[in-house]
């Protein structure tokens, strides 16, 4: 299992209220949040970014309210994969539960820059920056987290 594509750099402390306001929370529609994807700190995302594009911040990503909103607009809008320096935990839960992959691993974090080309090997935690030549190791996921986001998310992985 592999990601690959550009990537899109956010810094500290980006919040559930960031990637998705409050003010679209009146649908559970999966592609009208995407839509408005990190509006008020990158308002041309959208625009911007591609099905398999990888996002890259530093340090408590998904801090905030609790909301599944968040990691469902950031999936929907096509991102693949989250790298971070840290997550705040309901996010990272919430993240694999819809079946978003994300990766701690503050090397890549620190070193990969908005634009880069990446590629992300789900199996060996290895993420190369292909713009850089350069290479970090993250923590691979274990076989059953590997499951859940090869299906798409927990509950698909619980019903078969």
């Amino acid at each position: 299992m592999n990601a690959q594509g550009t990537v899109h750099k956010y810094g500290d402390n980006v919040d559930t209220d960031v990637i998705i306001p409050a003010r679209y929370l009146n649908t559970s529609d999966a592609k009208e949040l995407a839509s408005h994807c990190m509006v008020d700190i990158d308002p041309d995302f959208v625009s911007r970014v591609k099905p398999g594009d990888i996002m890259v911040a530093d340090y408590n990503f998904g801090c905030g309210s609790s909301r599944e909103h968040a990691p469902l607009a950031i999936k929907t809008a096509g991102i693949s994969c989250v790298i971070a320096k840290t997550f705040a935990r309901i996010f990272y839960r919430n993240a694999i539960n819809i079946g978003l992959a994300i990766l701690e691993c503050p090397e890549a974090a620190e070193h990969i820059s908005a634009g880069d080309e990446v590629k992300v090997d789900f199996d060996t935690g290895v993420i190369t920056d292909l713009t850089t030549g350069q290479s970090f190791q993250a923590q691979p996921f274990p076989d059953f987290i590997k499951d859940i986001i090869a299906k798409g998310g927990l509950m698909n992985s619980i019903q078969g």
